[in-house]
């Protein structure tokens, strides 16, 4: 039988400015550790610390914009746009216009604060 996710677990965000973290699915509101999907608002100006998770992190934006930092310069991802991080790989993720950002984050396997390995400076 299908189950019913009644809400999200409301997470603490990291990060220079307070952001929202909604997981729907993963390992604090459902219990699964094969995946994670997390509803994230964030502010202008927002920036959190890089990291060089052991996931593979798909995020879909639904409204603003999100600027991914990676090894080799960066991407701005808007409103209707997806981008794919994979396990590994140096990347940083902040808001900076105007409005933030609204997008879903969706980690194999789930986010956990053991794998996702942020930089020593944050």
């Amino acid at each position: 039988m299908p189950e019913l996710i009644d809400g999200p677990s409301v997470i603490p965000g990291t990060g220079n400015k307070p952001k929202r973290i909604e997981e729907y699915a993963g390992r604090v509101n459902s219990g699964h550790n094969g995946v994670s999907v997390a509803r994230m608002v964030s502010p202008q100006g927002w920036m959190e610390p890089g990291q060089r998770p052991e996931f593979e992190e798909i995020t879909l934006v639904l409204a603003g914009m999100l600027r991914v930092e990676h090894d080799a310069g960066s991407i701005e991802v808007r409103a209707g746009q997806a981008v794919v991080a994979r396990p590994g790989e140096w990347v940083r993720y902040s808001t900076p216009e105007a409005g933030g950002a609204e997008y879903v984050a969706i980690c194999l396997p789930a986010f956990s604060p053991d794998t996702v390995h942020r930089d020593a400076d944050a």
